[in-house]
C-alpha cells in the first residue's frame, strides 16, 4: 500500500502557538471527534543520505524519509563509483560523505512527517511528532501542524483520528525548539520514541527524547557495535521498555533453530554442542553477537576467553555446564550486494558430537540461500547427520516492522533480548580488550 499524506496542507506556526492551535483543532470539530485514544509516536528522522541525494540532483524528490527503491539504487551507485567496499550497506553513513552537494538544489520539497505509511496510520496514532534535522546551514526552525486520518478504503476518511507535528531545521535550530516536544505529548497516553537513525549520531538528542517512561525503538545495526550494545544494555538495566529492530530481524533464525531441535531424538544434542560458526554481511557484528548470546543464554554457557579478534573474524570460547569448551566464531563476509540492514546473518553452522555414540553426531546448517549452505558444508562433516534449512529473509519494510512493534508490545523489553544483551556486550568487551 502507498503511504498517505495528511488531510490538509500542514500549517506553519510558531512553536508557542502549536498547543493552542491543537486545542482548537479538536474542540471545534463538529462531530465532537477528540482524536484516537491510542498512543503518541515521536520519530527522529534525519534521512541524511536521502537529503544529500535529492539536493545533489542524483535522486528525484520529494524527501520523504522512507527506504524507497530508487533511494537504495542511487546509494548503491554511489558505492560503486566511490572507494567503498562492495559489501558496504547502501544506507551506511559513509555513503553520504561521498555525495557532493556543491551545486545543491535550493528548493526541495520535504514531506518528512507528512508522508505517513499506511502500516502505521492503520494503528491510528493519536499524535505523530517528527523531528526532521536538515543539512542546511541556515539556523531556522520550522514547525508544521496538520490533521490526518486513515485512507477511505481502510475505513477512514470521514473523521480525523490524529494530528501530525513536524519540527524541521538544522541541529542547532532543532535543539532550540526541543523543549516544545514534551508539552505536545499527551500525559494520558503511552508514548514511543522511534530513533530512525544511527544510535551514535546525536547522543544529546537521544538522551533528551528517550525519557525513562517512554518506550524506545532503536536499530542496533546502525552505529558502532560497542555504542549500540552499551546503549541497549544501559536502557534495559534502567528498566526502560526497549524494542530493537535488529533483534526483530533475528526472529526467523531463532525460530528455525528451535524447530530443528524440537524433535525428542535431537534434544540431547543440545548438551553436546561443541562448535558454532556464524557468517554475517560486512563488519557490523551486533546481530551475530546477539544470536550467539541467545544460544549461550538458553543453554547456560559461560563466556571463558577470546581466541581471535581480527577485523573479519571473532573467535571466543564458552564453557558448557559439563565444563566442556564450546568454540563460537563470527566471520564477516564480503557480500557483493548486501542487505540494506548492516551485519545481517547469512549463515549458521552448529556441530554437536556425542562422546559415547558417534552415530548421534549432527551438523546443523542454516543459511539465507543455498550457496551459503554449500560454503558451510566444507570441513569435516563426514559420518555426521546433516540437517540443512534455508531461512527465508523477511522482505518487510522498515515501517511494517515498526508497526509490528507498536501493535504487539505491551511496554516491556523482550525477556529473551534482556537476557542476551549482557552476554553479547560481554563478548564484545572481551574482544575489544584483546585487540
Amino acid at each position: 500500500m502507498s503511504p498517505q499524506l495528511t488531510l490538509q496542507t500542514p500549517l506553519q506556526l510558531p512553536p508557542s502557538e502549536i498547543p493552542t492551535y491543537l486545542d482548537q483543532l479538536w474542540s471545534h470539530d463538529e462531530r465532537g471527534d477528540k482524536g484516537a485514544n491510542t498512543f503518541c509516536l515521536i520519530i527522529w528522522q534525519p534521512a541524511w543520505i536521502e537529503q544529500k541525494l535529492v539536493k545533489s540532483g542524483k535522486l528525484s524528490g520529494p524527501i520523504v524519509g522512507s527506504q524507497r527503491i530508487d533511494l537504495i539504487e542511487a546509494a548503491r551507485k554511489i558505492i560503486l563509483e566511490g572507494d567503498l567496499p562492495n559489501s558496504t550497506s547502501p544506507l551506511d553513513f559513509r555513503v553520504q560523505s561521498l555525495i557532493k552537494t556543491e551545486e545543491s538544489i535550493r528548493e526541495v520539497e520535504d514531506l518528512r512527517g507528512q508522508h505517513i505509511d499506511t502500516s502505521i496510520s492503520n494503528l491510528q496514532p493519536r499524535r505523530l511528532i517528527t523531528i526532521a534535522p536538515t543539512i542546511e546551514k541556515e539556523n531556522n526552525l520550522e514547525t508544521l501542524v496538520a490533521a490526518y486520518c486513515p485512507l477511505p478504503e481502510e475505513g477512514g476518511g470521514k473523521t480525523a483520528c490524529g494530528d501530525v507535528i513536524v519540527l524541521r531545521g538544522n541541529k542547532t535550530a532543532i535543539n532550540d525548539g526541543l523543549e516544545i516536544v514534551e508539552t505536545l505529548v499527551p500525559d494520558e497516553l503511552p508514548s514511543w520514541l522511534w530513533w530512525n537513525g544511527r544510535i551514535d549520531e546525536a547522543p544529546e538528542f537521544l538522551k533528551a527524547l528517550a525519557l525513562p517512561n517512554r518506550r524506545l525503538i532503536i536499530d542496533t545495526a546502525l552505529g558502532e557495535p560497542t555504542d549500540c550494545l552499551n546503549l541497549l544494555l544501559q536502557r534495559i538495566k534502567s528498566g526502560q521498555a526497549v524494542n530493537d529492530l535488529n533483534w526483530l530481524r533475528l526472529r526467523g533464525w531463532r525460530e528455525t533453530l528451535a524447530m530443528v531441535f524440537d524433535p525428542l531424538q535431537r534434544r540431547n544434542a543440545l548438551d553436546n554442542i561443541e562448535k558454532i560458526d556464524i557468517d554475517i554481511e560486512g563488519n557490523q557484528s551486533v546481530q551475530g553477537l546477539l544470536l550467539a548470546a541467545w544460544i549461550a543464554d538458553r543453554l547456560n554457557w559461560k563466556l571463558k576467553n577470546c581466541v581471535s579478534s581480527k577485523k573479519d573474524l571473532i573467535k571466543v570460547n564458552f564453557i558448557r555446564p559439563d565444563k566442556t569448551l564450546v568454540g563460537v566464531s563470527l566471520t564477516s563476509l564480503p557480500i557483493g550486494n548486501p542487505s540494506i540492514n548492516p551485519g545481517q546473518i547469512v549463515g549458521l553452522r552448529l556441530i554437536a558430537r556425542d562422546k559415547n555414540k558417534q552415530k548421534n553426531d549432527i551438523c546443523v546448517i542454516l543459511a539465507s540461500e543455498s550457496g551459503e549452505c554449500m560454503r558451510l558444508e566444507a570441513g569435516g562433516m563426514a559420518r555426521m547427520e546433516l540437517i540443512e534449512q534455508v531461512v527465508p529473509i523477511q522482505k518487510s519494510t522498515l515501517e511494517n516492522d515498526v508497526a509490528r512493534l507498536l501493535s504487539s508490545s505491551r511496554g516491556n523489553t523482550s525477556p529473551l533480548l534482556a537476557s542476551a544483551t549482557p552476554i553479547a556486550t560481554e563478548i564484545l568487551n572481551l574482544v575489544n580488550q584483546s585487540e
